[in-house]
């Protein structure tokens, strides 16, 4: 395993230590690989994938740089997030607890976040 993997899984570790979500307030995973990105709202305590959403099931216009220069795995990553806060309205969820998995809160994962945000879902 890469020196770089070891180390995300370590943040990672530290902080599932202190994040779990539950049913009144679940948590909002954020997996990214370097061709996709995926969302899932977990029940900890039930063990339960509540509702997923990814980037297989959102369709962006391919382009260049947008006008607030998002660039297209970013906008694809605005759009799953708001995909998945539109499945967690429709469950009646309203609060996550948001877990980055260890990847710094930056360009997609941050999408995913700010698009979540602007769905609805408080965190």
């Amino acid at each position: 395993m890469s020196v770089k993997k070891e180390k995300r899984i370590r943040r990672h570790k530290r902080i599932r230590a202190k994040v779990s979500g539950t049913s009144l307030r679940p948590r909002l995973c954020v997996s990214r690989t370097a061709n996709h990105v995926y969302a899932q709202l977990i029940n900890d305590e039930k063990a339960e994938v509540l509702t997923s959403a990814s980037d297989k099931d959102v369709k962006v216009a391919k382009s260049g740089k947008d006008e607030k220069g998002m660039t297209h795995k970013v906008k694809v990553a605005f759009e799953v997030g708001k995909a998945i806060a539109k499945k967690a309205i429709d469950k009646k969820i309203e609060k996550v607890v948001f877990d980055r998995a260890g990847i710094v809160f930056h360009g997609r994962v941050k999408a995913i976040a700010d698009g979540a945000r602007e769905g609805g879902l408080k965190f």
